[in-house]
């Protein structure tokens, strides 16, 4: 494979109407994307079997979870990894746009940013990307979410600390950030160029569309991220305004 190889980990769980539209806007990426993955949590819907046919699929009788996508990523052989959460078309030229920037400011990237206002609270942070400020530039942020790009490598520092059995619907995004944080000195966490003139390149073109949904985690689970933030704080990670 190419030194620019990638490799694609679409999620299942209670989407099924978006799995098509992802995969179709996979393919059209303007890199060439090596293998697609896709990862399905037990739930009560039927994904099209077409699809899960054209990729590399695990379809599990259980739920296993936000982490067990990274785990499935073991699995990839490319330089580069991409895992997208089931709300999120990215653009035609996102992967290009992730590659690109990661060859200036080396790290783990997303279509979502935050930058948590205090190291006090998970709420009331900024946001980067396709929904909060359209950053022209590459933006480090505290951490991403809705898609993470990072190089294959970079999982070695994800899995040095396993997450508490507890954690379950929420904090592979902290996680990873706080890992690269304490483990990968040189990378840290960033949102490439969302300009609000090339949606092209955005990770997210229907965030609002989909993420808006009854399904949408942050319906319940906002507590428990906050809990979760202020878990790794006391863990030693820091934030940018800390």
């Amino acid at each position: 494979m190419s030194n620019e190889s990638v490799s694609v980990i679409l999620s299942g769980f209670r989407r099924p109407h978006t799995l098509k539209e992802q995969f179709t806007a996979i393919k059209r990426q303007s890199v060439e994307v090596d293998e697609i993955y896709f990862w399905q949590n037990q739930s009560d819907v039927q994904f099209d079997p077409n699809i899960v046919g054209l990729c590399k699929s695990f379809v599990g009788n259980t739920n296993l979870g936000v982490w067990a996508r990274f785990a499935y990523a073991l699995n990839c052989k490319t330089k580069y990894i991409c895992i997208f959460d089931d709300d999120t078309i990215p653009g035609t030229n996102f992967i290009q746009n992730c590659i690109e920037s990661n060859k200036f400011k080396p790290g783990l990237y997303g279509t979502i940013g935050l930058i948590y206002k205090s190291p006090e609270t998970y709420v009331g942070c900024q946001r980067y990307g396709w929904d909060g400020i359209n950053n022209t530039e590459i933006q480090q942020v505290d951490i991403v979410g809705h898609a993470w790009f990072f190089e294959r490598e970079l999982l070695s520092a994800f899995w040095r600390e396993l997450p508490d059995p507890t954690d379950f619907y929420v904090g592979e995004d902290m996680h990873f950030s706080h890992m690269i944080q304490k483990y990968a000195p040189g990378f840290a966490t960033y949102v490439p160029p969302h300009p609000v003139e090339d949606k092209s390149v955005w990770g997210s073109l229907k965030g609002f569309e989909y993420g808006g949904d009854h399904i949408a985690t942050a319906n319940f689970a906002v507590p428990m991220m906050d809990e979760y933030f202020k878990k790794i704080i006391n863990k030693g990670f820091k934030v940018i305004n800390s």
